[in-house]
Order: C-alpha cells, then sequence, then structure tokens
C-alpha cells in the first residue's frame, strides 16, 4: 500500500474538497501542458535553425566557389546565371524561414507568459490566505503586465482589465497587427 495521503478530488471528494482546489490542479494541467508543448517545439526549432545554418554555411561556399571557378575559368553568362540564380534563390527562401522563425520565437514568448501567468495564478487562488485580498490580485495583475514585451500583450492586458469584452479585442488587435506591413516591426528576443 502507498504512503501517498489520499487526496480529495471530484472523483473521490470527501470533507476536504473545494472548488478551488480543482480549479488549481486544472490551472497547474494546463501549463504543464503548454510547458511541454514548448519544450517539444523548442527541440524542433532547434533542429531546423540549425540546418538552416549549415545551409547558409553551404550556399556561401558555393557562391565562393563559382567566384574561384569564374575567376580562373571565365564562364559564360548563360553557363553561370542559372548557378547564381540558384543559390539566389535558395537564400531567398532561407530569409523567409528566418523570419518565420522570428514570429516562432513571438509564439513562444506569448506561450511562456501564459503559463508563468497560469501558476501565479494557481499559487494566488490555491491560498486562501491571499484569495480573497484585493492587493494579491492587484500585485498579481501588475506583475503580469510588467513581463510582457510585446506591444500586442500590453495593449490585451489593458483591455481586458478595463473591462472591454475580449472579440472586440481580440478583432481590434487583430486588425492592428495586419497592418503592420512593415517587416521592420518584427522584435528578435
Amino acid at each position: 500500500m502507498s504512503n501517498q495521503p489520499v487526496i480529495s478530488t471530484a472523483e473521490r471528494p470527501d470533507l476536504d474538497w473545494s472548488q478551488i482546489k480543482e480549479t488549481v490542479l486544472m490551472l497547474n494541467l494546463a501549463a504543464a501542458q503548454v510547458d511541454f508543448s514548448l519544450r517539444d517545439g523548442h527541440n524542433s526549432v532547434n533542429t531546423l535553425t540549425e540546418s538552416f545554418t549549415a545551409m547558409a554555411d553551404g550556399i556561401q561556399a558555393i557562391q565562393q566557389s563559382l567566384q574561384d571557378i569564374g575567376a580562373k575559368y571565365p564562364l559564360e553568362d548563360a553557363e553561370q546565371q542559372p548557378l547564381n540564380q540558384h543559390c539566389e534563390l535558395i537564400s531567398s527562401r532561407m530569409q523567409e524561414a528566418i523570419v518565420a522563425f522570428q514570429f516562432y520565437d513571438k509564439l513562444v514568448q506569448r506561450l511562456d507568459h501564459v503559463v508563468e501567468v497560469i501558476a501565479q495564478l494557481a499559487d494566488l487562488v490555491g491560498d486562501t490566505s491571499r484569495l480573497y485580498s484585493p492587493h494579491e490580485w492587484s500585485k498579481l495583475q501588475q506583475m503580469i503586465r510588467s513581463r510582457y514585451t510585446m506591444e500586442e500583450e500590453r495593449e490585451l492586458f489593458d483591455a481586458l482589465m478595463r473591462g472591454e469584452n475580449i472579440k472586440d479585442v481580440m478583432e481590434r488587435l487583430q486588425s492592428m497587427m495586419e497592418n503592420k506591413v512593415d517587416e521592420s516591426d518584427i522584435e528578435l528576443f
């Protein structure tokens, strides 16, 4: 028989059961699921990053070899142009992939914030000495907002804390993000 204490759950409630404990369990589950997903994605992106770095090095070596060969054995434009075009196309595609990685970085950062918020919320909800304190809730909200690094996150937070409708806020933010045409708006982390 196990020495672990029997925990009151929704499946096996006892006098110690509460909605608060159930809420904390579900919040912790959500945080763990997002965290595991982030770890899986991170490993894949690391592999892709290493592959793209190796490909970029390979393209540079090919371009340098073409220049060296062209210096020793001048090629006709008709012979060299397709090779240069292929190198430029591959370089262009790799730049597109790098931009996609930057957006993936934003996604990871947002999900990291979600995990942190859920964990902090679970701690607050699970601590009855803090649960009913407006000061503790305000402190939690200030901590959450202070950790946001992207404009959209702060805008979303502020709007929702003002009590705005989530659907309206999301539509406004989506429109704002779609209007950002300039790729220089991409934030690197």
